[in-house]
Protein backbone atom coordinates (compact mmCIF):
# COMPACT_ATOMS: atom_id res chain seq x y z
CA UNK A 1 0.00 0.00 0.00
CA UNK A 2 1.21 3.50 -0.83
CA UNK A 3 1.43 6.77 1.05
CA UNK A 4 -1.63 7.80 -1.00
CA UNK A 5 -3.68 5.22 0.93
CA UNK A 6 -2.39 6.63 4.22
CA UNK A 7 -3.40 10.11 3.04
CA UNK A 8 -6.86 8.83 2.07
CA UNK A 9 -7.33 7.29 5.53
CA UNK A 10 -6.00 10.32 7.40
CA UNK A 11 -8.06 12.73 5.34
CA UNK A 12 -11.34 11.17 6.41
CA UNK A 13 -10.70 10.93 10.11
CA UNK A 14 -12.86 12.69 12.67
CA UNK A 15 -11.19 14.41 15.63
CA UNK A 16 -9.26 12.31 18.12
CA UNK A 17 -9.96 12.36 21.85
CA UNK A 18 -7.82 14.45 24.19
CA UNK A 19 -5.85 12.10 26.43
CA UNK A 20 -3.36 12.40 29.30
CA UNK A 21 -0.01 10.63 28.92
CA UNK A 22 -0.15 9.56 32.57
CA UNK A 23 -3.71 8.19 32.59
CA UNK A 24 -4.98 5.07 30.76
CA UNK A 25 -8.06 5.83 28.70
CA UNK A 26 -9.98 2.82 30.01
CA UNK A 27 -9.56 -0.07 32.46
CA UNK A 28 -11.73 -2.78 33.98
CA UNK A 29 -11.73 -6.36 35.27
CA UNK A 30 -13.70 -8.98 33.36
CA UNK A 31 -13.90 -12.76 33.46
CA UNK A 32 -12.30 -14.88 30.75
CA UNK A 33 -11.89 -18.59 30.24
CA UNK A 34 -8.18 -19.23 30.81
CA UNK A 35 -6.01 -21.71 28.93
CA UNK A 36 -6.68 -24.38 31.52
CA UNK A 37 -10.44 -24.06 31.13
CA UNK A 38 -11.01 -22.19 34.39
CA UNK A 39 -12.77 -18.83 34.36
CA UNK A 40 -10.45 -16.21 35.84
CA UNK A 41 -10.62 -12.45 36.43
CA UNK A 42 -8.52 -10.46 33.96
CA UNK A 43 -7.49 -6.85 34.54
CA UNK A 44 -7.49 -5.01 31.21
CA UNK A 45 -5.75 -1.65 30.90
CA UNK A 46 -5.99 0.38 27.70
CA UNK A 47 -2.80 2.42 27.68
CA UNK A 48 -2.45 5.92 26.27
CA UNK A 49 0.56 6.22 23.97
CA UNK A 50 1.73 7.40 20.56
CA UNK A 51 -0.39 6.39 17.59
CA UNK A 52 0.52 3.18 15.77
CA UNK A 53 2.66 3.65 12.64
CA UNK A 54 0.49 1.14 10.72
CA UNK A 55 -2.63 2.87 9.44
CA UNK A 56 -5.02 0.01 8.82
CA UNK A 57 -8.19 0.83 6.90
CA UNK A 58 -10.55 -0.55 9.58
CA UNK A 59 -8.77 0.77 12.68
CA UNK A 60 -10.44 3.26 15.01
CA UNK A 61 -8.08 2.79 17.95
CA UNK A 62 -6.06 5.89 16.97
CA UNK A 63 -8.86 8.00 18.49
CA UNK A 64 -7.39 7.46 21.97
CA UNK A 65 -3.72 7.86 21.08
CA UNK A 66 -1.27 10.75 21.19
CA UNK A 67 0.74 12.45 18.45
CA UNK A 68 4.03 12.15 20.38
CA UNK A 69 5.80 9.43 22.36
CA UNK A 70 5.13 9.37 26.09
CA UNK A 71 8.03 10.05 28.47
CA UNK A 72 9.72 7.26 30.38
CA UNK A 73 7.71 6.61 33.52
CA UNK A 74 4.33 7.47 32.01
CA UNK A 75 3.31 3.89 31.15
CA UNK A 76 4.11 2.49 34.65
CA UNK A 77 2.17 5.43 36.09
CA UNK A 78 -0.82 4.52 33.92
CA UNK A 79 -0.68 0.91 35.12
CA UNK A 80 -0.51 2.06 38.74
CA UNK A 81 -3.46 4.39 38.17
CA UNK A 82 -5.58 1.49 36.92
CA UNK A 83 -4.48 -1.23 39.32
CA UNK A 84 -5.02 0.94 42.38
CA UNK A 85 -8.71 1.19 41.44
CA UNK A 86 -9.36 -2.32 40.16
CA UNK A 87 -10.25 -5.45 42.14
CA UNK A 88 -7.74 -8.35 42.23
CA UNK A 89 -7.18 -10.39 39.08
CA UNK A 90 -5.12 -13.38 37.96
CA UNK A 91 -4.14 -12.10 34.52
CA UNK A 92 -3.23 -8.69 33.11
CA UNK A 93 -3.90 -7.35 29.63
CA UNK A 94 -1.99 -4.27 28.54
CA UNK A 95 -3.47 -3.13 25.23
CA UNK A 96 -2.02 0.00 23.69
CA UNK A 97 -3.98 0.60 20.46
CA UNK A 98 -1.00 -0.58 18.45
CA UNK A 99 2.15 -2.56 19.15
CA UNK A 100 3.59 -3.06 22.61
CA UNK A 101 7.05 -3.59 21.14
CA UNK A 102 7.02 -0.39 19.13
CA UNK A 103 9.65 1.68 20.97
CA UNK A 104 7.88 4.90 19.96
CA UNK A 105 4.75 3.69 21.77
CA UNK A 106 6.11 1.86 24.83
CA UNK A 107 9.59 3.12 25.82
CA UNK A 108 11.97 0.16 26.29
CA UNK A 109 13.33 2.06 29.27
CA UNK A 110 10.05 1.24 31.01
CA UNK A 111 10.23 -2.51 30.44
CA UNK A 112 11.65 -3.20 33.90
CA UNK A 113 9.01 -1.12 35.70
CA UNK A 114 6.22 -2.63 33.61
CA UNK A 115 7.49 -6.16 34.31
CA UNK A 116 7.66 -5.40 38.03
CA UNK A 117 3.95 -4.62 37.98
CA UNK A 118 3.08 -7.49 35.63
CA UNK A 119 4.85 -9.96 37.91
CA UNK A 120 1.96 -9.68 40.35
CA UNK A 121 -0.05 -11.70 37.82
CA UNK A 122 0.17 -15.23 36.43
CA UNK A 123 0.01 -14.08 32.82
CA UNK A 124 0.55 -10.88 30.85
CA UNK A 125 -1.16 -10.36 27.49
CA UNK A 126 0.02 -7.62 25.14
CA UNK A 127 -0.75 -6.79 21.51
CA UNK A 128 1.78 -6.41 18.70
CA UNK A 129 2.15 -6.22 14.93
CA UNK A 130 3.91 -9.24 13.40
CA UNK A 131 6.53 -6.96 11.82
CA UNK A 132 7.62 -5.81 15.31
CA UNK A 133 7.71 -9.28 16.82
CA UNK A 134 11.37 -10.01 17.48
CA UNK A 135 14.20 -9.57 19.95
CA UNK A 136 12.32 -6.94 21.98
CA UNK A 137 9.82 -9.64 22.92
CA UNK A 138 12.64 -11.80 24.25
CA UNK A 139 14.19 -9.04 26.33
CA UNK A 140 10.85 -8.23 27.90
CA UNK A 141 9.88 -11.90 28.37
CA UNK A 142 13.06 -12.48 30.38
CA UNK A 143 11.94 -9.88 32.91
CA UNK A 144 8.67 -11.68 33.65
CA UNK A 145 7.97 -14.36 36.22
CA UNK A 146 4.69 -15.36 34.57
CA UNK A 147 3.73 -16.34 31.06
CA UNK A 148 3.81 -13.80 28.22
CA UNK A 149 1.07 -13.97 25.59
CA UNK A 150 1.24 -11.84 22.46
CA UNK A 151 -1.93 -10.98 20.55
CA UNK A 152 -1.53 -10.26 16.85
CA UNK A 153 -4.08 -9.10 14.31
CA UNK A 154 -4.42 -11.66 11.54
CA UNK A 155 -7.61 -9.86 10.47
CA UNK A 156 -8.36 -12.33 7.65
CA UNK A 157 -6.81 -15.29 5.89
CA UNK A 158 -8.14 -13.96 2.57
CA UNK A 159 -4.87 -12.82 0.98
CA UNK A 160 -6.37 -10.29 -1.43
CA UNK A 161 -8.58 -8.66 1.21
CA UNK A 162 -5.69 -8.62 3.69
CA UNK A 163 -3.56 -6.76 1.14
CA UNK A 164 -6.24 -4.06 0.83
CA UNK A 165 -6.38 -3.38 4.58
CA UNK A 166 -3.11 -1.39 4.53
CA UNK A 167 -1.76 -3.57 7.34
CA UNK A 168 1.54 -4.08 5.53
CA UNK A 169 1.57 -7.77 6.36
CA UNK A 170 1.25 -11.05 4.49
CA UNK A 171 0.05 -14.40 5.75
CA UNK A 172 3.62 -15.68 5.49
CA UNK A 173 4.87 -12.87 7.73
CA UNK A 174 2.18 -13.66 10.27
CA UNK A 175 3.20 -17.32 10.24
CA UNK A 176 6.85 -16.44 10.83
CA UNK A 177 5.96 -14.18 13.76
CA UNK A 178 3.72 -16.83 15.32
CA UNK A 179 6.44 -19.48 14.91
CA UNK A 180 8.98 -17.12 16.55
CA UNK A 181 6.70 -16.64 19.55
CA UNK A 182 5.97 -20.33 19.99
CA UNK A 183 9.62 -21.31 19.57
CA UNK A 184 10.52 -18.85 22.32
CA UNK A 185 7.83 -20.07 24.73
CA UNK A 186 5.35 -17.25 24.32
CA UNK A 187 1.67 -17.90 23.64
CA UNK A 188 -0.14 -16.57 20.59
CA UNK A 189 -3.56 -14.90 20.60
CA UNK A 190 -5.11 -13.91 17.27
CA UNK A 191 -7.55 -11.16 16.33
CA UNK A 192 -9.87 -12.01 13.42
CA UNK A 193 -12.24 -9.59 11.71
CA UNK A 194 -15.71 -10.85 10.92
CA UNK A 195 -16.64 -9.42 7.51
CA UNK A 196 -13.83 -6.93 6.91
CA UNK A 197 -14.12 -4.29 4.20
CA UNK A 198 -13.80 -5.42 0.57
CA UNK A 199 -15.37 -8.79 1.47
CA UNK A 200 -18.85 -9.68 0.16
CA UNK A 201 -21.28 -10.53 2.94
CA UNK A 202 -21.97 -13.88 1.31
CA UNK A 203 -18.30 -14.86 1.80
CA UNK A 204 -17.88 -13.51 5.33
CA UNK A 205 -18.61 -16.69 7.25
CA UNK A 206 -16.48 -18.83 4.94
CA UNK A 207 -13.47 -16.56 5.44
CA UNK A 208 -14.03 -16.22 9.18
CA UNK A 209 -13.88 -20.02 9.34
CA UNK A 210 -10.77 -20.17 7.13
CA UNK A 211 -9.16 -17.50 9.32
CA UNK A 212 -9.88 -19.57 12.42
CA UNK A 213 -8.36 -22.59 10.69
CA UNK A 214 -5.26 -20.57 9.81
CA UNK A 215 -4.93 -19.15 13.33
CA UNK A 216 -5.09 -22.57 14.95
CA UNK A 217 -2.63 -23.97 12.41
CA UNK A 218 -0.19 -21.29 13.62
CA UNK A 219 -0.51 -22.61 17.17
CA UNK A 220 -2.83 -19.94 18.56
CA UNK A 221 -4.08 -20.70 22.05
CA UNK A 222 -6.88 -18.15 21.68
CA UNK A 223 -8.68 -16.33 18.88
CA UNK A 224 -10.98 -13.33 19.17
CA UNK A 225 -13.69 -12.79 16.55
CA UNK A 226 -14.26 -9.06 16.10
CA UNK A 227 -17.30 -7.85 14.14
CA UNK A 228 -15.96 -5.14 11.84
CA UNK A 229 -17.44 -1.73 12.61
CA UNK A 230 -17.68 1.67 10.95
CA UNK A 231 -17.06 5.04 12.59
CA UNK A 232 -13.46 5.92 11.73
CA UNK A 233 -14.22 8.03 8.67
CA UNK A 234 -12.88 5.87 5.88
CA UNK A 235 -15.00 2.89 6.93
CA UNK A 236 -18.08 5.07 6.72
CA UNK A 237 -17.13 5.97 3.17
CA UNK A 238 -16.69 2.32 2.29
CA UNK A 239 -20.03 1.54 3.91
CA UNK A 240 -21.74 4.27 1.89
CA UNK A 241 -20.36 3.13 -1.47
CA UNK A 242 -20.94 -0.59 -0.91
CA UNK A 243 -17.36 -1.76 -0.36
CA UNK A 244 -18.20 -2.64 3.25
CA UNK A 245 -21.31 -3.95 4.98
CA UNK A 246 -21.83 -4.31 8.71
CA UNK A 247 -21.79 -8.00 9.69
CA UNK A 248 -24.95 -9.69 10.90
CA UNK A 249 -24.94 -11.10 14.42
CA UNK A 250 -25.85 -14.40 12.80
CA UNK A 251 -22.47 -14.44 11.04
CA UNK A 252 -20.64 -13.89 14.33
CA UNK A 253 -22.68 -16.65 15.99
CA UNK A 254 -21.94 -19.11 13.20
CA UNK A 255 -18.23 -18.30 13.22
CA UNK A 256 -18.11 -18.71 17.00
CA UNK A 257 -19.83 -22.10 16.77
CA UNK A 258 -17.38 -23.22 14.10
CA UNK A 259 -14.37 -22.09 16.11
CA UNK A 260 -15.50 -23.86 19.26
CA UNK A 261 -16.16 -26.97 17.20
CA UNK A 262 -12.51 -27.08 16.16
CA UNK A 263 -11.50 -27.73 19.80
CA UNK A 264 -8.06 -26.43 18.94
CA UNK A 265 -7.93 -23.35 21.16
CA UNK A 266 -10.19 -20.93 22.95
CA UNK A 267 -12.44 -18.77 20.80
CA UNK A 268 -14.05 -15.53 21.95
CA UNK A 269 -16.71 -13.37 20.36
CA UNK A 270 -15.96 -9.68 20.87
CA UNK A 271 -19.23 -8.18 22.10
CA UNK A 272 -18.03 -4.60 22.57
CA UNK A 273 -20.39 -2.25 20.79
CA UNK A 274 -22.17 -5.11 19.03
CA UNK A 275 -24.91 -3.50 16.95
CA UNK A 276 -28.49 -4.52 17.65
CA UNK A 277 -29.75 -7.07 15.18
CA UNK A 278 -33.33 -7.68 16.31
CA UNK A 279 -35.11 -5.84 19.10
CA UNK A 280 -36.87 -9.04 20.13
CA UNK A 281 -33.87 -11.33 20.58
CA UNK A 282 -30.67 -9.26 20.57
CA UNK A 283 -30.16 -9.22 24.34
CA UNK A 284 -30.67 -12.97 24.59
CA UNK A 285 -28.27 -13.65 21.74
CA UNK A 286 -25.59 -11.47 23.32
CA UNK A 287 -26.09 -13.28 26.64
CA UNK A 288 -25.71 -16.62 24.83
CA UNK A 289 -22.46 -15.52 23.22
CA UNK A 290 -21.18 -14.24 26.55
CA UNK A 291 -21.85 -17.63 28.14
CA UNK A 292 -20.14 -19.36 25.22
CA UNK A 293 -17.10 -17.13 25.76
CA UNK A 294 -16.87 -18.30 29.36
CA UNK A 295 -17.88 -21.95 28.97
CA UNK A 296 -16.26 -22.61 25.57
CA UNK A 297 -19.13 -24.82 24.46
CA UNK A 298 -21.80 -24.30 21.80
CA UNK A 299 -25.16 -23.51 23.38
CA UNK A 300 -28.58 -23.92 21.82
CA UNK A 301 -29.51 -21.14 19.43
CA UNK A 302 -32.05 -18.52 20.52
CA UNK A 303 -35.35 -19.00 18.72
CA UNK A 304 -36.99 -15.81 17.51
CA UNK A 305 -40.33 -15.61 15.73
CA UNK A 306 -39.57 -12.11 14.53
CA UNK A 307 -36.22 -12.56 12.73
CA UNK A 308 -35.81 -16.34 12.71
CA UNK A 309 -32.36 -15.89 14.32
CA UNK A 310 -30.71 -14.90 11.05
CA UNK A 311 -30.41 -11.13 11.53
Amino acid sequence: MSSAVDAWILGRRPAREQRDAYVPYEYFVEEECAAGGVVEPVATVFLTNKECAFRCVMCDLWRNTLMESVPVGAIPAQIDHALMQLPPARQLKLYNSGSFFDPHAIPPGDYGAIAERANRFDRLIVENHPALTGDGCLRFRDLLSGRLEVAMGLETAHPEVLAKLNKRMTLEQFSRAAEFLRRNEMDVRVFILVQPPYMPAAEALHWAERSLDFAMEQGATAAALIPTRAGNGVMDELLADGRFALPAVHTLESAMEYGLGLKAGRVFADLWGLRESCASCHAQRVARLRRMNLEQVVLERIACTRCGGVS
